[in-house]
């Protein structure tokens, strides 16, 4: 685990994930969202097509449960979305499906100080299929940090 203080601006680390139907049957009855996209299969039988919020929250846990995050006292804080994009902060940009792995990069965008016990460092999420493929670009997704981890 890293502390605060050991994270810098520019950090790079990787995770990947894979969405089976019963992670999605559970988001989707968890969430409350009911829309055909996601309980019709693909044309082609591939699988079905996963929800944003599914990928964004299968993101985020995977960002929390990096051994260079588990352990420390991680509370999402908010997104202020990036300013080069109108203040934007996620483009989902190719369908992710069922069974399809998804390779994820966190890049530390930004990190400051909101008091002497805890910091602010805002994370980009990057998602990519097998194929190199771009699906998910989502900009500073702030995470309030203890400075010191709790101990034990």
């Amino acid at each position: 685990m890293k502390k605060f203080s050991q994270i810098s601006v520019g950090d790079e680390f990787f995770s990947e994930c894979t969405f089976s139907p019963q992670d999605l049957d559970s988001h989707l009855s968890f969430s409350g969202i009911k829309n055909v996209v996601y309980e019709k299969g693909s044309d082609d039988g591939q699988g079905k097509m996963v929800s944003g919020r599914a990928i964004l929250a299968r993101m985020e846990g995977e960002f929390t449960r990096l051994d260079e995050m588990y352990g420390n006292l991680l509370i999402f804080y908010g997104v202020d979305g990036d300013p080069a994009w109108n203040g934007r902060q996620t483009r989902f940009l190719k369908p992710v499906l069922t069974g399809e792995r998804v390779r994820i990069k966190f890049t530390v965008s930004d990190k400051r100080d909101l008091n002497n016990d805890f910091g602010l460092i805002s994370i980009d999420f990057e998602g990519l299929d097998d194929g190199g493929r771009t699906v998910l670009i989502s900009k500073r997704n702030l995470y309030q940090m203890k400075k010191e981890p709790p101990a034990g």
